[in-house]
């Protein structure tokens, strides 16, 4: 990409210097990859020789490490001027050991000047459809949003005992595009997964995966030192429109609507926990000091784009 289309704008000198390390370079930390300079040197951490191969391909250097084994990460520290970390914890317990682990490596030899952290709205637990920004208490009642909890208090403690370290969490709800795997309901419609009916219904929150990655890399060069960001869009739908609106899109049957009380034994328990929380998320934060313009601003516009021809469908 040429320097005068960086998503940051016209090329400063100091890209020449960058190194940006990327832990959990799935989907995502490949969209940030193809939207940076190429001046920025990549790297990415990764436990399975299998992938080494196709994150070379893309220009990114792979690093052997697990975030299980601290042994394995003790040569990250020192390697990156950024870090962009959006692996997840692991799949059971209360705490993220992973994180933390993560960060004592990345300290033993001085701090990056950035890290960026990518967090979930969960942790804000059910607002009952309240309109939330980043000031609200944490109130995360699922196990798996109290292991993202304990991580974004390991990197807020990193950020208050290294002053040269620029610690930012991005709060993110459900993920979507197109052109992503399991990007769209359309696999759901197709199954005749029941949403609630409107008398129950939750507010979700939604953001597009480029919309997501060009955050990222907002927040690692322009993220305020020691911030949290609402990383949405601005859609402010029901669960049930949600998915009203991509039946009527793909030309599929609308999803029954059921009561809550008719969902226990028809829906997986992580289904369950979606559907018993409501918010609406304030990205008034994002826009400003991370001066994102969203390309798409609604789920709207998300879904009807068709990624082989950019153009508008429907």
């Amino acid at each position: 990409m040429p320097s005068n289309q960086s998503p940051l704008g016209p090329l400063p000198a100091r890209f020449r210097r960058e190194r940006l390390l990327i832990i959990g370079c799935g989907d995502v930390g490949q969209r940030v990859v193809r939207q940076l300079p190429r001046a920025v040197r990549v790297l990415a951490l990764t436990s399975s020789p299998e992938r080494r191969p196709a994150l070379r391909a893309q220009g990114i250097t792979p690093l052997h490490g697990n975030l299980d084994d601290p042994r394995s990460l003790l040569r990250l520290s020192g390697l990156a001027t950024r870090v962009l970390h959006l692996a997840p914890p692991p799949g059971e317990g209360r705490g993220d050991p992973r994180t933390r682990n993560l960060l004592r490596a990345l300290q033993l030899r001085g701090t990056p000047q950035a890290l960026v952290y990518g967090s979930t709205s969960g942790v804000y637990g059910d607002c009952q459809g309240a309109q939330v920004d980043e000031t609200r208490a944490l109130a995360a009642t699922t196990a798996r949003a109290q292991r993202r909890v304990d991580a974004e208090a390991a990197v807020r403690l990193l950020g208050r005992r290294a002053s040269r370290v620029r610690t930012s969490i991005l709060r993110i709800p459900g993920i979507y595009a197109p052109d992503r795997e399991g990007g769209t309901p359309e696999a759901r419609l197709r199954k005749g997964t029941p949403v609630l009916e409107p008398a129950d219904d939750v507010f979700t929150n939604h953001i597009h995966a480029d919309d997501l990655a060009r955050a990222c890399i907002r927040a690692l060069w322009r993220g305020q030192p020691q911030r949290i960001y609402n990383v949405n869009d601005d859609s402010a739908m029901r669960m049930g429109d949600y998915f009203d609106f991509a039946a009527d899109l793909y030309g599929l049957p609308r999803p029954p609507r059921v009561p809550r009380t008719a969902t226990q034994g028809q829906l997986s328990l992580m289904l369950l926990s979606f559907m018993s929380e409501s918010r609406r998320m304030d990205n008034t934060r994002m826009k400003q000091e991370l001066r994102l313009r969203l390309r798409y601003p609604t789920v709207a516009t998300g879904l009807r784009m068709q990624p082989s021809t950019g153009r508008i469908r429907g």
